[in-house]
């Protein structure tokens, strides 16, 4: 009975610190706003070396849906056909899928091919272009925009297919081949 006592009472004074340890950090200070605003202006562009070595991206919509450039844009024609593959930096799958989709995009000069970098850590997604050797124009989406508004599934990588910026198919896995990533977009473009 005795070890019962002791036992709750061990319990009781654990469970207290454990309540007055959570109060402290949910009741601690937030960070300055000049912290916050320094964070923010540091994930708003990607540093100019990195810029530098970055792909172009056409200027206006991505399907229909306004991004800023990973890099700089220009004002190259779109094409008809627009292939748009959505990644982020920390994502695996999206390190063995990048080249072949920039390699999709070497083989069609008639499709506009492109990223969606989904994460709002640019500098790590310019960093990440270049450590796949991934030759992609890429778009920046900090906070989820163009998965929101063409209603993706929250996973990556998805590959999207747009005919006159209207998407026509969504594709939420990886591929393994560039010929299977152009049979995926040809049959998608054949049922536009």
């Amino acid at each position: 009975m005795r070890r019962m006592v002791i036992g709750s009472v061990v319990a009781a004074v654990v469970l207290t610190i454990a309540v007055v340890a959570a109060a402290v950090f949910v009741l601690r200070d937030p960070a300055p706003a000049e912290d916050n605003a320094a964070e923010q202006r540091a994930s708003e562009s990607v540093d100019p070396q990195l810029a530098a070595g970055l792909k172009r991206c056409p200027a206006g919509p991505v399907a229909g849906v306004e991004l800023p450039c990973l890099g700089e844009t220009d004002d190259t024609e779109k094409k008809s056909v627009t292939v748009v593959n959505v990644w982020a930096w920390w994502c695996g799958p999206c390190r063995d899928e990048l080249p072949l989709v920039a390699e999709l995009r070497a083989q069609h000069p008639e499709w506009t091919v492109v990223g969606v970098h989904a994460d709002p850590n640019r500098n790590s997604g310019a960093v990440f272009l270049s450590e796949v050797g991934a030759d992609l124009p890429s778009y920046q989406d900090d906070s989820g925009t163009f998965a929101g508004q063409l209603g993706l599934p929250g996973v990556i990588p998805v590959t999207v297919v747009a005919v006159d910026g209207e998407m026509v198919k969504m594709y939420p896995k990886t591929f393994e081949s560039v010929a299977e990533l152009e049979g995926a977009v040809r049959a998608a473009v054949g049922k536009a």
